[in-house]
């Protein structure tokens, strides 16, 4: 019973993972890189749904992972550049070109979340 209610709500958190990052990769496609951001967010969401119905291979979670981390890696000295402003809530704002560093730092937040997505695939 426990196990079919674990289930049950991982499938629901899959669907709702699916839905956030379908969205998230719409949106990018206005963005001056959008078909990098758009495969990367839709990738993830196309784990999230297929593994409600079907065993995706770790492998292929897991390197996926590491693209992720290594990719996020090159971001982030910009995040840390981001923690010494004054100002953090540039961060929601327009991109400005002279700070580069708020772009890296949003691109090292969509890494990390799309990561914590498919490290909740490898939970059993």
């Amino acid at each position: 019973m426990i196990k079919a209610q674990s289930s049950r709500v991982k499938k629901i958190i899959n669907f709702i993972l699916c839905g956030l990052f379908v969205i998230f990769a719409v949106l990018q496609l206005n963005d001056p890189d959008p078909v990098l951001w758009f495969l990367i967010y839709l990738i993830v969401a196309i784990i999230a749904l297929v593994s409600n119905y079907m065993v995706v291979p770790k492998l292929v979670i897991v390197l996926i992972c590491i693209g992720l981390v290594v990719y996020a890696a090159m971001h982030f000295s910009l995040l840390l550049e981001w923690f010494q402003t004054d100002n953090k809530s540039e961060i929601f704002g327009e991109m400005v070109y002279e700070k580069a560093y708020l772009e890296g730092s949003r691109e090292f937040i969509g890494l990390s979340m799309a990561l914590a997505a498919l490290l909740f695939q490898l939970k059993k």
